[in-house]
């Protein structure tokens, strides 16, 4: 039995082996198609693409004369080999991308064969026992300088602005799902949208895995100079905070989410009830966040999303009034309870919103974000009056008293010729 067994599973080994094999021209025949699928993609896309690498090729295929014609190989030796990756590194797909890469590494071949032979030549000065140490030390401090150097001059990329750009977006994320959410939830039950409509409800999930990167970018940037509009000492821990905040109203939001396509929803009576409190909590929230969002970006003064803020609390104060009173005295437990959730985390919410933008207060303060004027005052600003508003319109002029008679309602012409042009004007019209 144990015989028969052993030459059972030699079999089975042999019969799998031979499939492969034969298995093995249907493969790479499918794996030609593949490549010639996606070069003919390409050339079709961009035909230049395809003259590109023909023309790396006929470039690597000339400098490789240096290596392999004996003649020149006998000259150049092994170093030879150096004009092939030249060519890798600097061929680019553009006239002016190679010209600058060849100009660009030419320069620098130039440069460290002079620091080479500088260093060579102060470590035959040093002595046979000072040598390797001065050559080790050289090419140490050589290897390190060139890449800071070349860091910070050469298109950097500065950590502190990932970072800042980061937390800005994800804060813009998080108010995009609160603006559309309340439309979302109370939606009619016909309505219907595509998929990609519906993007910004997933893009506060980015936020919850993104304090790993934050950190890591927040470690970098401290041990880099000030730069552009981030000074010296930029208080980037500021912006972990800010992260941490956001995260936190993360969370909410991704309860919430659940509550789009979960299986047990409200019924339309009380969906119809917390409707409008509701929707107005997430809709300012969402403004509040986005505005957060926006001036961090242009390194402004927060003020602008004080006036979402406090119509949030207002808003947010009516749906907790509206949760206390007996309105639901009457009604199905298993049919309130999903939509006296919802509220209530949109009430948290609300405290996640109102610590995000005392953090950005405190970070615009520590940071010194520039300070934005009023050009209109905020009652106009709430009584629907247009914003675009010429600051040349808020202009103090000189104090004038112009006395206006009740009897006429005109005033008399010493009184109007004393008064500036501006306001004689006013007064005619």
């Amino acid at each position: 039995m144990e015989i028969g067994s052993a030459s059972g599973d030699k079999a089975g080994v042999f019969t799998q082996g031979r499939r492969w094999l034969n298995a093995l021209p249907v493969k790479f025949k499918d794996k030609v198609a593949d490549t010639a699928t996606n070069i003919k993609k390409v050339g079709q896309d961009d035909p230049r693409r395809v003259i590109h690498s023909l023309k790396v090729g006929l470039a690597l295929a000339l400098v490789s004369i240096f290596y392999y014609y004996q003649p020149l190989y006998s000259n150049f030796g092994v170093t030879a080999m150096w004009a092939i990756m030249t060519v890798v590194v600097v061929f680019e797909f553009s006239v002016g991308a190679t010209l600058g890469k060849g100009l660009n590494r030419g320069m620098a071949t130039l440069l460290a064969s002079a620091l080479g032979v500088g260093a060579h030549h102060l470590a035959n000065l040093s002595g046979h026992v000072g040598e390797p140490i001065l050559l080790g030390s050289l090419v140490f401090l050589q290897g390190g300088f060139a890449c800071v150097i070349i860091s910070i001059v050469v298109f950097p990329v500065w950590a502190g602005e990932d970072l800042h750009n980061l937390i800005a977006l994800n804060i813009e994320k998080l108010g995009n799902f609160l603006e559309g959410f309340g439309d979302e939830y109370f939606k009619r039950t016909g309505d219907a949208e595509s998929k990609d409509d519906k993007k910004y409800l997933e893009g506060y999930k980015s936020v919850l895995n993104s304090k790993t990167g934050e950190e890591s970018l927040a470690n970098f940037a401290a041990w880099e100079p000030g730069h552009g509009r981030f000074q010296f000492r930029h208080p980037w821990k500021q912006y972990l905070k800010v992260g941490t905040l956001a995260r936190e109203c993360a969370y909410r939001i991704e309860a919430l989410n659940g509550y789009l396509n979960a299986d047990i929803q409200a019924s339309s009576e009380v969906r119809s009830r917390i409707q409008e409190a509701c929707t107005n909590v997430s809709i300012e929230s969402g403004k509040a966040l986005k505005e957060l969002s926006l001036t961090m970006k242009k390194m402004v003064q927060p003020s602008s999303a004080d006036s979402h803020i406090e119509n949030a609390k207002s808003a947010a104060k009516n749906l907790k009034s509206l949760l206390k009173s007996g309105l639901w005295e009457d009604t199905d437990l298993l049919k309130v309870i999903p939509g006296i959730t919802v509220a209530s985390i949109l009430n948290e919410v609300v405290k996640c919103t109102e610590n995000i933008a005392e953090s950005v207060h405190e970070l615009a303060s520590i940071a010194q974000f520039k300070s934005v004027e009023r050009t209109v005052s905020p009652e106009k600003l709430h009584s629907g009056q247009p914003q675009n508003i010429k600051s040349a319109q808020m202009v103090n002029y000189s104090h004038v008293v112009v006395n206006v008679r009740e009897s006429t309602m005109a005033a008399s012409p010493s009184e109007i010729s004393s008064a500036p042009k501006a306001i004689k004007h006013n007064m005619e019209v």
